[in-house]
């Protein structure tokens, strides 16, 4: 994954890039990511970047200019780049826009908003907006490291054990199954025994049994798009009647 991050607080960025799996992947050349500073972009001494708007309201308003440099100077490389304005006015982030992003060509552009706004003629320069939730937040800082660190995970090389993530959450459309590790028993709370029975084929039942359990109780919607085989539906049918009986 190649990306530039337009942002006010570069350092934000830098301080999880450089720890763990991004880490990492960085140094494996899988992951690149450039940081720019609106405020290099700009052209007075006081490096303004923002506002008031037009017709009043509270806050100020990232001003187009810098932006607009920014944009032309990365151009500059003649690199193809797709253009990401993150807003909570976007698009939902999910992992399937995440799995197009890891197979992206195109270097992308990640722009962080801050204060009230962007100014709407930035928009011409921009190819989507997304959002990861819908709620709002100081900046779009945060948001570009969830892209990043979920595209991350996905490119070939970045994990350990690459089958760990056809096991996550939401890579086969539920939520994830319970898991536990050692000692067998704390506190007086067990490990379920079928996995310590070595039954490779009860466990994979139990696991796929607590994960549409969990998604029924949490978040049914998945169970919308998931890809269900005729026993999967027969569990989740004896788990609705199961809570219809409480």
């Amino acid at each position: 994954m190649k990306c530039d991050v337009l942002t006010l607080f570069p350092d934000i960025l830098s301080a999880y890039l450089n720890e763990s799996i991004l880490k990492r992947a960085r140094s494996k050349g899988l992951l690149d990511v450039a940081l720019y500073n609106f405020r290099d972009f700009t052209s007075d001494s006081h490096r303004t970047v923002d506002d008031m708007p037009y017709g009043g309201g509270a806050g100020m308003v990232l001003k187009p200019e810098p932006l607009f440099k920014a944009l032309d100077v990365l151009a500059e490389d003649g690199v193809p780049r797709r253009v990401v304005l993150l807003s909570p006015q976007g698009a939902p982030f999910s992992q399937k826009v995440a799995e197009v992003f890891s197979k992206e060509d195109r270097r992308i552009v990640f722009i962080c908003g801050r204060y009230e706004g962007i100014d709407e003629r930035v928009m011409s320069r921009v190819d989507e907006e997304i959002s990861i939730g819908d709620y709002v937040m100081t900046g779009g800082e945060l948001a570009a490291l969830v892209i990043i660190d979920a595209v991350t995970r996905l490119l070939p090389g970045a994990l350990g054990d690459a089958k760990s993530i056809e096991d996550e959450s939401f890579t086969w459309g539920l939520l994830d199954y319970p898991q536990y590790t050692r000692p067998r028993e704390y506190c007086g709370l067990k490990v379920p025994d079928v996995l310590l029975s070595g039954n490779h084929k009860d466990i994979i039942a139990w696991r796929r049994g607590q994960a549409l359990k969990k998604t029924l109780a949490v978040r049914p919607d998945l169970l919308e798009t998931a890809k269900l085989s005729d026993e999967d539906q027969r569990m989740i049918s004896d788990l609705r009647d199961g809570y219809g009986s409480k």
